[in-house]
């Protein structure tokens, strides 16, 4: 059986959907903002009557990366005008439902990516009495250029919209939790910063945010000049006036310079709508945080990256001394006992998955219990057997967990076929809709003193302070 039209009668306007065989609903492509290029997006408050919401909108211009090129996104339909979302009921919507609504800020580094991504359908959450919210917001240049925050202000009208017509859907406005990973993680992150949200969204979780691509004025104004040079032009304005394709292609320029954080486009601290200390401002929110990460994330880069191929035990001694000074001594006997047979390209690795996200987020969680603010912490360490097992538990992995849906497209080829996915996925999912639908998930809040941390994998269980002899590392 096919999924059937349904269509919804609103105040603002008639809108028809798909309904699928097992009576779960999707509105698809719907126009939240509108926007002019590097301007402020305005709230699109009402649709067409009778707007077809049967097929994904326009994704944002951009390259694609590694995970959109390995699951076919169509780069055919990306346009400029690509501010629209998706919404995912479990059932025939009506406005009694109330239920409790998730709002996905997609991941890729703020300059790829689409709410319209497989791994993100929200049907599988849905199910489990949610509404289900996917969004596009604008990317690169033409969402993070300068300190205009664009695509941080897309993602602040896309909540406007939830809370303007969400219980047309069956969903709750007033019990909103946004979920993101990545850069969609620090994006999550970025919000509790804002002075906006307050009334947008009431929980958040954060899956690897990339907290190091977050950046302060000076830096965004430095690499806009360095845009801007690239470009051949001589001031944003002009910017204004060039070819999508043009951009793009500075971009892949640019973002060929040497960085360690990786932060060409990204929210800027004291930009549109940010306060000047995104990560102490997130850290004193009330509003309710989970934060986790992957064991291995960097092993979705370091295991094809040619330049590490041959590195050797030297390699390894010179990176930790780079890396932690008078402790480096005491790193490596960590690291290689924690991690014993790890290769020296691994190790390094080990070490750039602590420095660019775990321990990060161990400092915000610190900060936020200090501020005595609800935060949660987990630890995913499942390895996938994919790739001969060369990339772990790496980086974005743990998406089709966490939506529940193992048989999208290209998730076998991401975590194998084995029997103990199911269990991780339902578990995964399930604490994910128990946060969003009570407040807290089913562990202990984090404390410093004994550091609960779900670590979810084939057995998940709540350990207490996981590996403290990296943590002291960095302390």
């Amino acid at each position: 059986m096919q999924n059937q039209p349904h269509t919804i009668v609103t105040e603002r306007g008639t809108l028809t959907g798909l309904i699928s065989p097992n009576g779960s609903c999707e509105f698809l492509g719907i126009p939240f903002a509108s926007a002019d290029r590097l301007e402020n997006p305005v709230d699109i408050s009402s649709w067409d009557d009778n707007f077809a919401a049967t097929s994904y909108g326009p994704i944002c211009p951009q390259t694609p990366g590694m995970l959109e090129m390995a699951l076919n996104m169509d780069a055919s339909q990306m346009k400029e005008d690509c501010l629209n979302l998706n919404v995912f009921t479990p059932r025939t919507p009506t406005e009694g439902m109330s239920l409790p609504v998730l709002v996905w800020i997609h991941g890729g580094a703020y300059t790829n990516g689409a709410g319209s991504v497989a791994w993100y359908h929200g049907e599988s959450l849905a199910s489990r009495d949610t509404v289900v919210v996917t969004i596009n917001y604008r990317l690169g240049p033409l969402g993070f250029l300068g300190v205009g925050n664009y695509g941080t202000l897309d993602m602040l009208s896309a909540l406007r919209w939830v809370q303007r017509n969400i219980s047309v859907f069956g969903g709750n406005s007033n019990n909103v939790t946004i979920f993101g990973e990545s850069a969609g993680g620090s994006a999550v992150l970025s919000l509790l910063a804002s002075p906006e949200i307050s009334g947008l969204a009431h929980k958040a979780w954060a899956m690897s945010p990339s907290i190091g691509q977050l950046r302060d004025t000076p830096r965004a104004i430095e690499l806009e000049k360095q845009f801007i040079e690239l470009a051949g032009v001589r001031t944003l304005a002009d910017v204004k006036s060039m070819s999508v394709e043009d951009i793009l292609a500075v971009q892949q320029i640019q973002m060929t310079s040497p960085t360690k954080a990786f932060d060409f486009y990204s929210p800027t601290a004291g930009g549109a709508s940010l306060s000047t200390d995104i990560l102490g401002t997130a850290a004193r929110s009330a509003i309710p945080l989970v934060v986790g990460t992957n064991r291995d994330e960097n092993k979705l880069w370091s295991t094809f990256d040619e330049s590490l191929a041959n590195a050797d035990i030297s390699h390894w001694e010179t990176f930790t001394d780079e890396t932690f000074g008078n402790k480096s001594q005491q790193a490596r006997i960590a690291y290689e006992s924690l991690r014993p047979g790890e290769s020296p390209r691994e190790l390094m690795s080990a070490v750039s998955t602590d420095t660019g996200f775990r321990q990060p987020a161990q400092r915000l969680c610190e900060t936020r219990v200090g501020n005595n603010t609800p935060t949660w912490m987990y630890w995913f360490t499942w390895p996938t057997p994919a790739f001969g097992g060369a990339v772990g538990c790496c980086h974005a992995l743990d998406i089709p967990f966490a939506f529940d849906n193992l048989d999208a497209e290209g998730v076998l080829m991401m975590t194998g076929d084995g029997a103990e996915r199911a269990g991780i996925a339902d578990r995964f999912a399930s604490e994910i809709v128990a946060f969003a639908t009570h407040g807290h998930p089913t562990w202990s809040q984090f404390n410093v003193d004994e550091r609960p941390t779900l670590v979810i994998d084939a057995v998940t269980q709540l350990t207490h302070d996981p590996e403290p002899e990296i943590r002291v590392l960095y302390s």
